[in-house]
Order: structure tokens, then sequence, then C-alpha cells
């Protein structure tokens, strides 16, 4: 057996390990790349990453691979690597999966290797999201037209606020003082446009409010997106006080379960249908509706409780249709009324269907019922 055939078959033996089963950065199965600067197993996308910090990477499977390098990878590999680099990780810091977006995964991958922000070394200066406090200035979607100003915004953890102002100047005040309590923040690159966008959600008098935001360094994003889930990590620890954190992370930040347009009718199923931008937020059992994909402030929200609370879906053609172009249908039945949507493609009929059928079979928790009772149906 020749050197690369022996070579090739250890490596392909040590990614079998438990430890490196899955990509040492966003854990997705099978990596069949290692960067051998740092001893870990990675997937093909990380790979890109590593090699753009200069990481020094090659295919177990495509590449030669010299003796001295394959014994530093039995030597170290992705368990050694986590319990180095992963050492200090706050449990709020968002580490990112196979499937998320680019500059998320990137500044995981630089802040653990590059500025080795988790290895307990660093002492001072503290870290921008550790101190409870963070301000700067980000581009901001206007509420009534797509231009981005630059605005300031302030978020204290102390007083649980996310601020913006209208002006440089604060001595005019505030323009909105908004919340942590039931604020959100999600990447949404391509909807915004950009590839670090990131779309804030809050309440405001029983409503959904939307802020578009970006900034042109990945690095500033990624540690606002952080600072606002410390900020909301703290809150949850004060409203739920004997909560865990493996109870408490998952509300820090939710994506969405579901996005896209659908058709709408009203309540008599004889209105036009009107084209309307959907949001299913699985976490709180709400489908909100939307007159655009970057509308500051939802028209309408259905709950989505359970069969045994009388809440339904299913596929459905009206019979009374006026202004339908599309000829996919899905109903939800809630005790209040019946909501009729006409999807594009069958292909999308069918994600709608399993994924609010997905909310649908979870049960209710105490503060479902709550969120329940303030909802309000437009007639």
């Amino acid at each position: 057996m020749s050197n690369r055939e022996r070579n090739k078959k250890i490596l392909l033996e040590l990614v079998k390990r438990p430890g490196n089963r899955r990509c040492a950065d966003c854990r997705a199965p099978d990596p069949d790349w290692a960067s051998y600067k740092l001893g870990v197993f990675v997937c093909l996308n990380c790979s890109g990453i590593h090699r753009s910090l200069s990481s020094r990477v090659k295919s177990i499977k495509l590449d030669f691979w010299e003796d001295e390098l394959v014994k530093f990878m039995e030597c170290n590999g992705n368990a050694n690597a986590q319990a180095l680099y992963e050492k200090a990780v706050p449990p709020y810091y968002y580490q990112p999966q196979q499937n998320d977006h680019l500059v998320l995964r990137e500044q995981w991958i630089r802040a653990k290797y590059e500025r080795r922000e988790f290895t307990a070394e660093t002492k001072y200066p503290p870290l921008s999201y550790t101190t409870g406090f963070y301000e700067g200035m980000l581009w901001k979607k206007g509420k009534e037209n797509t231009q981005f100003l630059k605005r300031k915004f302030v978020l204290s953890e102390r007083e649980f606020t996310l601020t913006y102002f209208n002006k440089e100047n604060e001595s005019k005040g505030p323009k909105a003082v908004i919340s942590i309590k039931d604020l959100n923040a999600t990447f949404q690159p391509e909807k915004i446009g950009h590839p670090h966008g990131l779309q804030i959600t809050y309440q405001e008098d029983n409503h959904t409010r939307n802020l578009y935001v970006y900034h042109e360094s990945p690095e500033e994003i990624v540690t606002w997106y952080n600072a606002i889930r410390a900020a909301r990590y703290a809150y949850l620890k004060t409203a739920y006080p004997t909560g865990s954190d493996e109870e408490l992370i998952p509300k820090i930040t939710r994506k969405y379960l579901k996005e896209g347009y659908m058709e709408k009718t009203g309540p008599l199923q004889k209105e036009p249908f009107k084209k309307r931008w959907f949001i299913l937020d699985s976490q709180n059992r709400k489908l909100l509706y939307f007159k655009g994909q970057l509308d500051a402030q939802e028209l309408g929200v259905i709950f989505i409780g359970t069969e045994s609370n009388g809440y339904s879906v299913k596929e459905y053609v009206p019979k009374h249709a006026r202004g339908n172009k599309w000829k996919f249908g899905v109903m939800v039945e809630t005790p209040e009324r019946q909501f009729v949507f006409m999807c594009e493609q069958e292909r999308e009929q069918r994600e709608w269907l399993d994924a609010l059928r997905q909310v649908l079979s979870r049960p209710m928790a105490p503060q479902d019922y709550t969120i329940q009772a303030n909802i309000r149906y437009k007639r």
C-alpha cells in the first residue's frame, strides 16, 4: 500500500471518531475537509472560510497528505480544538449551524481561531457583547420608503431597552425606545438586499413591528446580534429565575419557520384576493401577514392553536373566489373564523401545510393562552 493510500485510510478512520463526525464549526455531518494548521475536520462550506483565513485546508479524500500532517491530525482533532477554542463561549453567544447565513458562520470561525475570543485568555478590554451596554451606527430602512439612513442605536441591558435616534443629535430625544421583553433579531440578507442584513422585530400596542438594518462590517453586525442576545438572555434570567439554560437559550432569538407570499381573501371568502407577505412565528404560534416583505407593521395576525382547541389546516379550493391568480389553496380554521390563502406553486402549498401542521401538533404552553387572548382578528 502506498503512502498516499495508507494516509487516506488513516484520515477516513479519524473522521469516524465521535468528536470528528461533525464539522468542528457548523456541526454538519460527515466532514470531508480538514485544516492541517488547526487539526480540525470541517465541511466543504467551512473549509472555504478557513482557506480565506490562510488556515491551510485539504480534502481528506482528494488531496495528497504527507505523513507529518496525518500525524498532526491524529494528535489533535475536533474535540481537542473545541476544548481550547470554545472553552469560554458565553451561553447566549449564537453558535451557527450548517444552514445559517455566511456572515454568522464566518464570524464564528474568525472569533474562535483568529480573535481567540473564547479561550478565556482575554481579560481586558471586555468584549462588546459582555458589557451590558452597546451603541453605534446602523443603516436603517425608512418606515415609508426603501431608503436606508444611518441611525444611532443604543442597547442597554440594565434597562432592557434598545433605543434608536433619527438624528445624531440626541438632545431631541429618541425616535423609539424598544423593550427587550418581546424583541427578536434574525438575519435576512436576501430580504433586505445586503449580506449583513438584520431584521429586528418587537411588540408595540399588541402589534408586531419590524426594523430592517445592516452594517458594512460583518464583525460589527454579528456583534450587534450577540449583544442583543446577551440582553435578551439577561432579561429571560430575571423573567424566569428558575429556568435552566437549556430552557432559556432557545427563547433568546428565533428563526421563523416559514416566510413567503400568499394571496388572502376576507372572512366571507367572496372578497377579492390580495397578495400578502406571511411569516410563521412558530415559537409564539403566530401567522403574521404584511402588505410587503419589508413592511414596518403587520396588517394582521392569526393564532395557530391545537386541534383540541378548535384549530385545523387543510388543502382548499374556494368556490366563489375573485381576483386570485394562484391556484393552490390552504385553509386555516380557528374558533373565530376561516382563513383562505392561495399559493403560487404546489410545492409552496405543501411547505405551508407542513409548517402549519408542525405548530398545530405542538401542545400549548401556559404563555400561549396569554398570546391567544391578546389577538384581535380583523373583520
